[in-house]
């Protein structure tokens, strides 16, 4: 069985990698600060940017509930388009942004760098206005010698997305100024000692690697442990984001301060180039990047299919977990002619895992089955 996840193994938290995470944050952020979940963070960072009644464009391909920190504050959200090949779509950005635009929003989908960038900072330059690079899909990403989520006058990663944690953000400020007008919520901080939710995270992973090949025993302990299930998934996105309201794990905090990023790279890209080469001889399943610049950590291996539900289905009959079309998108967005790029990228992108704890052997056994 290929697990959606990587596993917390107890025992991995008693080694030490002397290259740990924070350092490397260390060298490409002028400050930053810890949160429990992406979107806090960056409802934070908005916060010190912006006054009431403006407005923030972000890209109309994301989740439903990134809105939520925006409006929260009494800022308007603006979606703007995206082209298939995940680029802003620059004309419509100029269509929507004007004199009361706080902050252009960029996303490095899925661990690779967003394209565009220096449009961007053209747009932010010319009307006045902030950029946030939104790196939440992969914290260990790199390019042309620079973190991603670190590009932007302020910047978000989410540790979850590729550490074996409960929660986990980092907040990235790269302007002196923002840093000296940052004032940070209650959410801001690690928590001081382990709780419930870290001994419920620790059992569940427990639980996952005695029961590995067993989909439906690890559902149910997902659902008996943690509380997840229909629940999670049928939430409103108001509801969601406040449920992500918390600092950052004590346990979080530990288990990356301690994770070796040269080697889960390595795994990750390992892994990413192996799905790539067992779908080759898939005609109707095709790859979204080309290729995999140097320094990238992928979060996931994302493809485009005209019948996303039956590839899912055949991976799910060979145990493949995880796999699913993404993202949700907002109200507003969801079969909106205006965003019709959005919304077939949704239908037709399904993303498979690729993390570090998964051997390319059983990656490959999937690929021979499925041809």
């Amino acid at each position: 069985m290929i697990s959606a996840t990587p596993s917390l193994s107890v025992w991995s938290l008693s080694s030490h990698h002397p290259a740990d995470f924070e350092s490397l944050i260390e060298q490409f952020a002028t400050e930053y600060a810890f949160y429990g979940a992406g979107k806090v963070a960056l409802r934070d960072g908005l916060e010190t940017i912006s006054v009431a009644n403006q407005n923030v464009l972000i890209p109309a391909y994301l989740p439903d509930a990134v809105a939520e920190p925006i409006v929260e504050i009494g800022l308007e959200p603006r979606f703007y388009a995206v082209t298939e090949s995940l680029h802003p779509n620059v004309s419509d950005i100029r269509n929507r942004i004007d004199s009361d635009t706080a902050a252009i929003v960029s996303v490095n989908y899925f661990g690779f760098p967003q394209p565009g960038l220096e449009t961007i900072a053209e747009l932010t330059d010319e009307y006045d206005c902030y950029h946030v690079d939104d790196n939440a899909h992969s914290p260990l990403s790199m390019h042309d010698g620079t973190l991603l989520g670190t590009d932007g006058d302020i910047g978000i990663t989410s540790l979850w997305k590729q550490f074996p944690v409960p929660n986990g953000a980092v907040l990235y400020l790269n302007d002196t100024a923002i840093v000296d007008d940052y004032a940070p919520s209650a959410y801001e901080g690690v928590r001081e000692h382990l709780d419930v939710s870290d001994c419920q995270f620790l059992l569940k992973s427990i639980a996952f690697e005695l029961f590995d090949r067993n989909t439906r025993v690890r559902e149910s302990i997902d659902t008996l442990v943690s509380g997840s299930g229909l629940g999670r998934v049928t939430a409103s996105p108001r509801n969601r984001y406040e449920n992500e309201k918390s600092q950052m794990s004590k346990l979080t905090h530990r288990i990356f301060a301690d994770a070796d990023p040269e080697s889960i790279r390595s795994n990750r890209r390992e892994n990413f180039r192996t799905w790539n080469e067992v779908l080759d001889s898939r005609s109707d399943v095709v790859p979204i990047f080309d290729s995999m610049p140097e320094g990238v950590c992928p979060q996931v291996f994302p493809v485009r299919t005209a019948d996303s539900s039956e590839f899912i289905r055949q991976l799910e009959q060979l145990g493949v977990d995880g796999a699913n079309t993404w993202p949700r998108l907002s109200e507003s967005v969801r079969d909106n002619p205006a965003y019709e790029t959005s919304n077939l990228l949704s239908r037709s992108t399904v993303v498979l895992p690729v993390h570090q704890h998964i051997e390319s052997s059983a990656i490959e056994a999937v690929g021979d089955a499925l041809r």
